[in-house]
């Protein structure tokens, strides 16, 4: 079998890579001797590890890419990599590792025994469970494209990105040099839409919509359902659960009517929540997450991007969709549900979001307290809401 991935390798080796790296790539340490990728289906994944490889100074057969949910794959990765490393390869890629069940136990051994690089990339739902694993191997998590990305790949133009302080503190100037170049709003509109996954670019917005669901669909009925061992014939509940997010404003989901709406206990109901959440379909914000606790009621609900709510929604909620949107881009930082305001940053900023009519009235009084606003280019005592793009 190995002589057919290497054929295989080569001819995925052969293609150029895009020549346009996400912010994600450059905070990647590829020295390690394990990395892993980690991210939602469609975030590009397989085009950072492609580039990655592509800037190697190895000969080609000393690099071998597998890519686990092909059909030619049927041994297991320490099996592959013990034939690999017979044959002088200094370089292995798995992809779409989750397809290999028990993969944990067979990276590790390959870290502990064999003098070999491994690079792998998963569903955003794996977690590595095995703290020995967890030792070993550097997990990056992979995020959609930011609104910055997004701009960079559709107008061939270099943008800056700033820290959150930045953005709080000198939103004015910032928002001033970026709208000498652009017309923010007009592809902040398109972002929302059809901008948050790469293959924007090679896509319009019918066929956009229709690879979006097609990931949506993939994440529940090959990702979760696999590895979080839900039952096939539930897959209907996981997708009701994504439209009912639809037809409820972000605060008002009560779990014990849904549970009973779709005859599940309340446990099965948050086990189902909880998956949705690691595949990257929805948020959970709590005003005060008690640990890592599986059965704690989140205080609210979106779902993970704006881009969702075009394809799962037939009319959307505009407030939602923003507040989405703001989510997803702080990524790397700390996320509170607030009751004043909406959320809470890191333990520092509490931010309300809305429409260029939102006031201050209902966070006047809070120390480190902005109003974000929709449909401005710039603000004097309010934030932009495009501008939170720009964060990576």
């Amino acid at each position: 079998m190995l002589e057919k991935l290497f054929f295989y390798s080569n001819l995925f080796l052969q293609t150029p890579p895009s020549p346009y790296k996400r912010d994600i790539f450059n905070k990647i340490n590829f020295n390690e001797k394990m990395v892993g990728l980690r991210g939602a289906k469609g975030v590009g994944k397989t085009t950072i590890i492609k580039q990655y490889l592509s800037t190697l100074p190895h000969n080609r057969d000393e690099i071998l890419y597998v890519s686990l949910d092909s059909s030619i794959v049927t041994d297991k990765i320490l099996t592959i990599t013990e034939e690999a490393y017979k044959r002088g390869v200094k370089i292995i890629a798995f992809d779409e590792i989750h397809y290999q069940k028990d993969f944990e136990r067979d990276l590790k051994t390959i870290y502990d025994f064999f003098d070999i690089k491994v690079i792998f990339s998963g569903s955003s739902a794996i977690a590595l469970s095995t703290a020995d694993l967890g030792r070993r191997a550097v997990i990056y998590d992979v995020p959609i494209l930011s609104f910055r990305e997004y701009l960079e790949l559709k107008l061939n133009k270099t943008f800056s990105k700033f820290t959150l302080d930045d953005t709080v503190n000198n939103h004015y100037n910032i928002a001033s040099v970026i709208t000498q170049n652009i017309r923010p709003l007009k592809h902040f509109e398109e972002y929302l839409k059809t901008g948050a996954y790469p293959f924007f670019l090679e896509s319009d917005e019918n066929s956009y919509y229709m690879k979006l669901l097609e990931v949506v669909n993939k994440t529940i009925e090959n990702e979760l359902l696999y590895l979080f061992n839900i039952e096939t014939s539930n897959i209907f509940i996981l997708k009701k659960l994504l439209l009912l997010l639809c037809k409820n404003p972000p605060g008002n989901f009560n779990l014990t009517n849904i549970s009973k709406e779709m005859g599940i206990n309340i446990k099965t109901l948050y086990n189902y929540i909880n998956a949705l959440t690691k595949g990257r379909l929805i948020h959970m914000l709590y005003y005060n997450k008690k640990g890592n606790s599986l059965f704690q009621k989140p205080d609210k609900i979106l779902l993970d991007n704006p881009n969702l709510f075009y394809i799962l929604c037939s009319n959307q909620n505009i407030g939602a969709i923003r507040e989405s949107f703001f989510i997803s881009q702080l990524y790397e930082h700390e996320i509170r549900y607030s009751k004043q305001g909406d959320y809470i940053i890191d333990d520092k900023y509490t931010f309300e979001i809305g429409g260029k009519n939102k006031t201050k009235k209902q966070i006047k009084d809070i120390k480190n307290a902005f109003v974000v606003k929709d449909n401005i280019e710039i603000g004097v005592d309010e934030i932009p809401l495009w501008l939170f793009g720009f964060l990576y």
